[in-house]
């Protein structure tokens, strides 16, 4: 597998500003699904329809992260308004879960919007029930390290769900609303830490995770915490040249020997393995390349690290079967009585990438050079990815986060 060299421009094409949904459809499952499959014509449809287009006994792989209310209004000492945007916890807490339960106090990185904000300043949330302080412990740009602190045993999960707001994208150009709270979420999100949701799962509802079971297709939970870096556009001609985000991942025991079994069955006798949007994706395709480093000797079964090009230099060396890599890193998990996998990723998939796990995707329409649109041309060819955005363009498609989603077979 080898990378093969893009130019940004290969990733452009023309995002009428129209096109771009500020709010979700009141209905989650009545946008419009395109199909692709390269073997077959495109096919216009509906996401109610969705069961219809998966094989039977297929494997859904979820991402269940929740959102967080991760923007928050302070105030500076002098009363000018500053706008703080959790990005993740840091210091000696880095999990999302011990953070956002932590009483008293909760340290994390942050973007500040506002001017003249000062290491060593003390900030005050405003119009805050309760009286809870934010120390800037460092800064740089438009980055910080801020500590929270407040009186009384309330989880931080709490308080900013009291004071905060869901954290929009920001190409929805307009006020976040009461309504966000609920349609900004997936129907199956658990697991609190993401500030920007896994959007192609916004379009499920529980009739058609209910027809989807009546057609013997299961379900993986897995948790990647989606950071603002999925919005960053690349910067850099080269895409080579490019800093992919990190961001954590938790994948417990018994989703991986749900995933085992499921790959080990007769090709007769199972569907595909489908993830639910690019965030699923990068979950899996690191969870192979951690098993090919627990195999090596080179990492712990229970310890995820993916850096962002070292998956191509790891398949020049080792050429592992994918049941005996996931096998292998099954039982390294049991030998050290581990209860899952937990870690990060900065994975970053561009064409040449060698897909081992996910065979198709259901996914919405990306902004134009961004490394997810990246992700969908490695998965189904530039020249097939250019078509199939052509066709949504020209049917009148929504894009972006609220917008309608496609489902892609691979190439």
């Amino acid at each position: 597998m080898k990378a093969e060299k893009v130019n940004i421009k290969d990733l452009s094409y023309d995002l009428p500003p129209e096109n771009i949904a500020l709010y979700p459809l009141q209905e989650r499952d009545s946008s419009k699904l395109l199909v692709f499959d390269p073997k077959k014509e495109i096919i216009h449809s509906n996401f109610s329809e969705l069961p219809d287009y998966l094989p039977e006994n297929s494997l859904l792989a979820f991402n269940k992260t929740k959102v967080i209310s991760a923007r928050l209004i302070f105030q500076k000492p002098t009363g000018g308004i500053i706008e703080l945007l959790l990005l993740e916890p840091s210091g000696e807490i880095t999990d999302h879960q011990q953070a956002l339960a932590a009483c008293k106090e909760s340290e994390w990185n942050c973007i500040i919007g506002g001017k003249r904000v000062k290491e060593g300043m003390i900030l005050n949330a405003r119009n805050a029930d309760i009286n809870i302080n934010a120390l800037v412990l460092s800064k740089d740009a438009n980055q910080a390290k801020v500590k929270f602190y407040w009186d009384g045993d309330i989880p931080f999960a709490q308080i900013i769900s009291n004071i905060g707001n869901i954290p929009l994208p920001p190409y929805i150009k307009r006020d976040v609303e009461v309504s966000d709270r609920e349609s900004y979420q997936t129907v199956y999100a658990k697991h609190d830490g993401s500030v920007a949701a896994p959007t192609a799962g916004l379009h499920f509802t529980d009739n058609i995770l209910h027809r989807l079971r009546k057609k013997n297709i299961s379900e993986i939970e897995l948790t990647l915490h989606v950071g603002l870096g999925t919005f960053l556009p690349v910067q850099s001609e080269e895409v080579s040249d490019h800093k992919m985000h990190d961001e954590k991942i938790i994948i417990k025991k018994s989703e991986l020997e749900s995933l085992i079994n499921f790959i080990q069955k007769p090709e007769n006798n199972r569907g595909l393995l489908v993830a639910t949007g690019t965030t699923s994706v990068r979950t899996l395709e690191s969870l192979y390349w951690h098993g090919v480093k627990v195999k090596a000797g080179i990492a712990e079964a229970e310890n995820l690290s993916i850096s962002q090009w070292e998956v191509y230099e790891l398949s020049e060396k080792y050429r592992f079967n994918t049941i005996d890599v996931l096998k292998d890193l099954l039982k390294n998990l049991t030998d050290c009585g581990k209860e899952q996998i937990a870690g990060s990723t900065s994975l970053m998939i561009v064409p040449g990438f060698e897909f081992k796990l996910v065979e198709a995707l259901i996914t919405n329409f990306h902004l134009p050079e961004s490394t997810l649109l990246m992700l969908i041309s490695a998965f189904v060819g530039n020249d097939n990815r250019k078509k199939i955005y052509q066709e949504a363009l020209e049917n009148n498609y929504r894009f972006l986060s609220y917008g309608d989603s496609s489902l892609l077979f691979r190439k």
